[in-house]
């Protein structure tokens, strides 16, 4: 490979999960199932809760954000990954990369702070039942969801940045499904050393930091509950956080799964299979998790699915008519 300035007009190849041409529609029907399963059911989960107004609580509030990060999360890689192999091309431009990367990192980071606001938000709930409308305010969600967004917007403007400025061969290969931000550094030919440094700056506050508060919220939670002096009380009080801690332990388990999987195995293509959890996995299972053990929302989502029901032949008879 000979070395090239990046235009506009550069290319990458993703080389994918696997380059064996047999496995191709294999991972084609098995992402696009995986993909519509994500989009719809997080989508659900959203009209289920705008639809209810016994669902226009806080909780409700960020889970349905939550789902919608989920659903620009995999749309963010997944779409292209299909593109790729219907039209039998690993190709992506240098720009596409880029926005990808930027997006992704975007949104990871939003999923990441959106538990540590709903960890908040539960430790509020059990912690300080009789205060929780009090504090867990309108203006106070509105305000933790604005700082998650301009948080995770400006750690993506700069780790893409700082990308920007670094220097690869033309007519790279990624041997990844998507432009990973490691990957990408890792593969530039230029002094990586300053990207490094950031990278493992927001790890370690933005991802690290994060991660020390949802432990903190949990340990008071577990203090309070162990209190409950009635079974009864610690089990009303277990369930309701319950969901968003399995959530938690998915979210958190997969993305350490596949950094330490990367660093036993130094294989490319295995750390890029094992990012397929976090990035597939994780938002197809989260509607799953929370709507399988709360009755609220299973109550909305069957109503929600009966209208669907009830307007199908309404409708089928209007185009009959006409």
């Amino acid at each position: 490979m000979e070395l090239g300035n990046l235009t506009g007009f550069s290319e990458f190849l993703l080389l994918g999960l696997s380059e064996e041409p047999e496995l191709q529609p294999l991972i084609f029907g098995l992402f696009l199932s995986m993909y519509l399963i994500t989009v719809f059911g997080n989508l659900l989960m959203i009209l289920a809760v705008s639809s209810d107004s016994h669902l226009h609580t806080p909780m409700y509030f960020f889970l349905s954000n939550l789902s919608l990060v989920d659903i620009c999360l995999t749309s963010t890689t997944i779409p292209k990954m299909l593109w790729n192999i219907q039209t039998q091309s690993k190709v992506i431009t240098y720009k596409g990369c880029i926005t990808q990367m930027y997006f992704f990192v975007l949104f990871g980071g939003l999923d990441n702070f959106l538990l540590t606001v709903m960890a908040y938000d539960r430790f509020v709930a059990i912690c300080h039942p009789l205060h929780y409308m009090v504090i867990m305010n309108p203006r106070l969600c509105g305000l933790l969801l604005l700082v998650s967004w301009i948080t995770s917007a400006l750690h993506s403007l700069l780790e893409s940045s700082m990308v920007l400025r670094l220097s690869f061969y033309s007519d790279l290969e990624i041997p990844h499904f998507f432009c990973e931000l490691n990957q990408m550094v890792q593969l530039a030919y230029s002094n990586t050393f300053l990207n490094n440094m950031v990278m493992y700056f927001g790890a370690v506050f933005l991802g690290g930091g994060p991660f020390v508060c949802i432990l903190y919220s949990y340990s008071k939670i577990v203090a309070s509950i162990w209190g409950i002096p009635s079974a009864q009380g610690k089990y009303k009080a277990f369930s309701a956080c319950a969901s968003h801690l399995l959530v938690v332990s998915l979210f958190y388990g997969t993305i350490l799964g596949v950094y330490f999987s990367s660093a036993v195995t130094q294989s490319s293509h295995s750390s890029a299979a094992a990012s397929v959890m976090y990035t597939v996995v994780t938002p197809m299972l989260n509607p799953f998790i929370y709507s399988l053990r709360n009755k609220d929302l299973k109550r909305a989502l069957k109503r929600l699915l009966g209208m669907a029901v009830m307007k199908a032949p309404i409708i089928l008879g209007l185009k009959k008519c006409t």
